[in-house]
């Protein structure tokens, strides 16, 4: 009879769950512990201001000489965007693929760490002593070449996180997914498989990439003028099918757009990328060809305000203008939020003429998913039988759709976790219980500031694109107990000044009064004054104009 053991797999995410984007995973196993991935994900609506948010990394802080390092299963911003802020604070080494370190080198440049951070190259077959966990890998297909999953052998049993996946039996690059590797994993016996749920509400599988490819060469056939596409930058299997395509129909194509400018770059040195001599051209050559030559490779398909798509539609590119009788692609489906911003995009594109192709990819032929749908997600299911299954990278209620197919192929009820960001599954010999939250959620990043706007700074952008700010500005005399100059108020996003000289007057009249008779009754401090003037005029205004503008009293004494 084996000895029972004192410690504990402890399985958390610090992003990833219950949303998507800012994927982090952490596996622990008693003074060893191992991170998988670390992304970003871009502001919600409410976010003011806000240019990204990443993982709050403090329990890893708490921790760190017990982090062995970070694992990165494959090269999207979801998944590396977090590293230049997180290596700042924690000084661990990154283990990556080719193309995957490429990537994240160039980021690590950008922020000053490439020289501090060491990087470490795997293979799917590496294998790593991470303390007591071993870590060794798996290849799968995604929408990204050099995809990993993770397989950490613990004292406890194995832990397999797929990473993002789908099962494309016809990959472009022809890396195939290891899936006798998978199986071998599930013969051995897997404790807890953490797998990715963004298409768990799809029924069927999702169709291979190379369909893509077939479709764009047809739409380039018919194209009378130039061809615009518009991808993730990332996305580097359909990057290398546009070459393929404008190859096929005597095109050239240009790059325009600073992510996919640096993505193809990286791409083609590492040699992920296969383009003809001669085929690339710059952006000021664009207009010397014939338009029926030209392919114009473009970052935007998200509608993002400042990328390069959205800046042609709006006709405020420097370089490239779109013209009347264009076709431009957007190959792509929009991530949730942001449905808006490309149809705003798209509305301009027509408004010039464009002949613009969008919508979903099974409709238009020009996109298709980078993730499993259900079929595959059963496959991957039912190759590692899992006891104790974790769903992850998704929305809550993909988490539960997932959940809901695990148990429809034989995982117990019972030993499904759905996680928000915090909770812990703790496994100790064999058996799984939820187990104490540890400190998680969002850390902000605006420009440089790291974590230094939170929901107060948030709150009150807010309320000052909501309803304005309202200064008065107002002098006392220390010795008399009176006004010397002010109330002067200042205005700005709550009414327009000129229109409005018998309102402000009204209020000017308030905060004079109030503070006369606080000073009658001698009140002499300040945030008494201040709370008192912003009380009375907070009152009057909403009365006047059924608004809350923020209002800030400044007192000074002389």
């Amino acid at each position: 009879m084996s000895k029972k053991s004192s410690e504990k797999v402890t399985i958390f995410a610090l992003g990833g769950v219950g949303e998507i984007g800012k994927n982090m995973y952490v596996v622990q196993y008693a003074n060893d512990i191992v991170v998988i991935d670390a992304g970003l994900k871009f502001p919600e609506e409410d976010m003011l201001g806000i240019d990204v948010v990443i993982p709050d990394i403090s329990y890893l802080t708490e921790n760190r000489d017990k982090v062995r390092g970070i694992l990165v299963t494959h090269g999207h911003e979801d998944h590396i965007g977090g590293l230049p802020y997180i290596l700042k604070h924690l000084n661990v080494p990154v283990y990556g693929t080719k193309l995957t370190l490429g990537l994240i080198e160039a980021k690590l440049k950008e922020a000053n760490l490439l020289g501090e951070t060491k990087r470490i190259l795997i293979h799917p077959d590496t294998e790593l002593n991470l303390g007591s966990i071993t870590a060794s890998f798996f290849r799968t297909n995604h929408s990204i070449p050099d995809s990993v999953g993770v397989a950490l052998d613990t004292p406890e049993g194995l832990i397999v996180h797929t990473g993002d996946f789908k099962f494309d039996f016809t990959p472009v690059n022809q890396q195939y997914a290891d899936l006798h590797r998978m199986a071998e994993l599930g013969s051995k016996g897997v404790l807890c498989l953490l797998s990715e749920s963004t298409n768990a509400e799809r029924s069927g599988f999702t169709p291979s990439e190379k369909s893509v490819g077939q479709e764009l060469v047809e739409v380039f056939r018919r194209a009378k003028q130039r061809v615009v596409v518009a991808t993730f930058a990332s996305n580097i299997h359909r990057v290398q099918q546009v070459f393929e395509a404008a190859m096929l129909t005597n095109r050239k194509v240009t790059v325009i757009g600073r992510s996919m400018v640096n993505v193809v770059t990286i791409a083609n040195e590492l040699g992920y990328l296969d383009i003809p001599e001669g085929m690339l051209i710059e952006p000021e050559e664009v207009n010397s060809l014939p338009a029926d030559e030209v392919v114009i490779l473009s970052t935007g398909s998200q509608g993002e305000p400042m990328s390069a798509l959205t800046r042609m539609a709006r006709s405020t590119h420097k370089k490239l203008d779109i013209l009347p009788g264009d076709t431009v692609i957007i190959a792509a489906t929009p991530i949730p939020g942001n449905e808006r911003y490309v149809g705003r995009t798209v509305d301009e594109l027509f408004r010039l003429g464009a002949n613009v192709i969008y919508g979903p990819g099974t409709i238009t032929g020009v996109h298709v998913s980078g993730h499993g749908s259900q079929e595959e997600l059963k496959l991957m299911l039912n190759m590692m039988k899992p006891k104790y299954f974790i769903p992850i990278h998704g929305e809550y209620r993909m988490l539960k759709q997932h959940t809901n197919l695990a148990v429809s192929v034989g995982v117990e009820r019972e030993n499904t976790f759905i996680l928000d960001i915090g909770d812990t599954v703790e496994i100790q010999n064999g058996i799984a219980r939820r187990g104490s939250k540890i400190p998680a959620g969002n850390v902000l990043i605006d420009g440089l500031g790291v974590g230094d706007v939170g929901n107060i700074v948030l709150r009150d952008r807010k309320l000052l694109s909501q309803d304005g700010i309202l200064v008065v500005v107002v002098t006392l005399s220390k010795q008399e107990g009176k006004i010397i100059s002010g109330p002067d108020i200042i205005s700005r996003g709550f009414v327009y000044v000129r229109e409005s000289e018998g309102l402000l007057e009204e209020a000017n009249k308030i905060v004079s009064n109030t503070l006369a008779r606080l000073m009658g009754e001698n009140v002499n401090e300040w945030a008494s004054l201040k709370t008192q003037v912003r009380d009375a005029l907070g009152r009057f205004l909403y009365e006047q104009t059924r608004r809350r503008p923020m209002i800030l009293p400044i007192i000074m004494e002389v």
